[in-house]
């Protein structure tokens, strides 16, 4: 699977940007999805991740009711739409792939099988 991130950009502190993760690969749709954000200095920290179907999603609390994770099979794509964005969502964002292991929590970066090239949201202030 080849994951490749984009629509990041600056925005302006309470606006919206919407995330993009297009991935190759026959398998794409057996994958939990997810999407982690790296600010400089900081560990990498999961946004939110959606199982295979699109049925079950989870968000760190940071962005749960601003934030909405889901996932398109006919485009193999998974898309992250960020609302009332703040200066301390600012950071390089990654969609991940990890084959399913249950029903578990997918934070933790460990589980995923593949990266994308992350996408740059600055938020200004």
């Amino acid at each position: 699977v080849q994951l490749q991130a984009s629509g990041g950009g600056l925005v302006q502190a309470g606006g919206s940007l919407r995330l993009s993760c297009a991935a190759s690969g026959r398998t794409f749709s057996t994958y939990v999805m997810g999407w982690f954000r790296q600010a400089p200095g900081k560990e990498r920290e999961s946004v939110a991740s959606i199982n295979w179907s699109g049925t079950s999603t989870d968000y760190t609390d940071s962005a749960k009711g601003r934030f909405t994770i889901s996932r398109d099979h006919a485009k193999n794509t998974v898309y992250l739409q960020m609302n009332s964005l703040k200066a301390e969502d600012t950071a390089l964002y990654y969609c991940a792939a990890a084959a399913y292991r249950g029903s578990i929590s997918y934070g933790n970066p460990n589980l995923y099988d593949y990266w994308g090239q992350g996408t740059q949201v600055t938020v200004s202030s």
